[in-house]
């Protein structure tokens, strides 16, 4: 039996998910909840295979939701549904955690199987997804060296260190430095790659090939 939990803030759709799920025998929804607040409490409670997950919520969105769920679980295969088709939102969301990413026109045709797919390892996603990943993958070409943004080997590690999911005290620790110190390798980062956020950091530096 293949458990599942649902983050989705629209009533109806929310209601429609657990229906449409409720109706294979191979799949029980745990629960089904409006925001991700406390997903992570949620995640540990229940244990599911497979957590559906929108972006687009309410007071926390759904990509921030992923961040926590994964401090403490590996193992749960994470769909991302939503509306958008954003380049940024689809690598975000990758990046933070997440196995596939469906658009929500295509649920209704696509989730039963794109949950079956998951749970066998695959990454299912909508085709304009799929499309989204392939020309970015064209265009970005090779990988680009830390040099070349004139980044100091601490600043990479740095990074490293945060793309694991590492808090700035976690980071301190791994490195044997202070947190200031980490705070302002961090402003340098935002400065060197022309970021605003830690989340936009490591999503470049992980498409862009400077961490791994």
């Amino acid at each position: 039996m293949t458990t599942l939990l649902i983050y989705e803030d629209n009533d109806n759709l929310r209601q429609s998910l657990t229906q449409l799920i409720s109706r294979e025998k191979n799949f029980t929804v745990m629960g089904a909840f409006r925001d991700c607040i406390d997903a992570e409490q949620q995640v540990v409670k229940y244990q599911p295979d497979v957590i559906l997950m929108d972006i687009d919520l309410p007071e926390q969105n759904g990509i921030e939701g992923v961040k926590k769920i994964r401090r403490t679980n590996q193992k749960a295969r994470i769909l991302m549904l939503t509306v958008f088709d954003d380049t940024h939102l689809v690598y975000d969301a990758l990046y933070a955690g997440a196995n596939g990413y469906l658009l929500k026109k295509y649920i209704s045709d696509r989730l039963v199987n794109a949950i079956y797919d998951v749970m066998e390892g695959g990454s299912p996603m909508s085709p304009a997804i799929a499309r989204i990943i392939v020309d970015n993958i064209q265009k970005k070409g090779s990988p680009k060296e830390a040099s070349e943004y004139n980044l100091t080997p601490r600043e990479v590690d740095v990074l490293n260190s945060l793309a694991k999911g590492n808090s700035y005290k976690m980071v301190a620790d791994e490195l044997f430095i202070s947190i200031e110190t980490v705070r302002s390798h961090i402003k340098n980062v935002y400065s060197k790659l022309h970021v605003q956020s830690q989340t936009e950091a490591i999503s470049k530096a992980l498409r862009e090939g400077l961490i791994h």
